[in-house]
């Protein structure tokens, strides 16, 4: 009895559906062209500022004005868009008095005024469906 019974609950587990996962279109608006590569990630808040992310995509000779960038399948969540235009190559944002030396983006980017919180620039992945956002670059003055 007890093996028909482990039986069953294995079956219903291979059976079970997965979890859904949606596509996130960003689009980069004022990109300047001949800046550096663009690397662009989706943390979650454990990953937030870190060298890492759980979907990350790499843009090399973007053109002006606006890009285009689609992470595929991503899992329903809370997650912050870092993006930064590598202008050095270091693969990391370069600081100059505390500030950003380099383009970079993040939702809601344009009203920081210090450094981010993951509450002031997370969106959500619902599991109904995907995600489009429009995400301005901002470059030191």
């Amino acid at each position: 009895m007890m093996k028909t019974i482990s039986l069953a609950a294995v079956a219903v587990v291979l059976t079970a559906p997965a979890a859904l996962a949606g596509d996130v279109s960003v689009t980069l608006t004022g990109v300047q062209a001949g800046r550096g590569v663009i690397l662009a990630a989706l943390q979650t808040q454990a990953q937030f500022l870190q060298p890492e992310g759980a979907y990350g995509e790499r843009i090399a000779d973007a053109p002006a004005g606006a890009v285009r960038i689609t992470f595929r399948d991503v899992a329903p969540g809370d997650y912050s868009l870092s993006v930064l235009q590598d202008s050095d190559g270091d693969g990391r944002m370069t600081l100059s008095g505390g500030m950003p030396a380099e383009g970079w983006a993040m939702v809601n980017g344009e009203t920081l005024r210090a450094a981010p919180v993951f509450s002031q620039v997370k969106f959500t992945v619902p599991a109904s469906g995907d995600v489009s956002l429009d995400v301005a670059m901002q470059y030191p003055r």
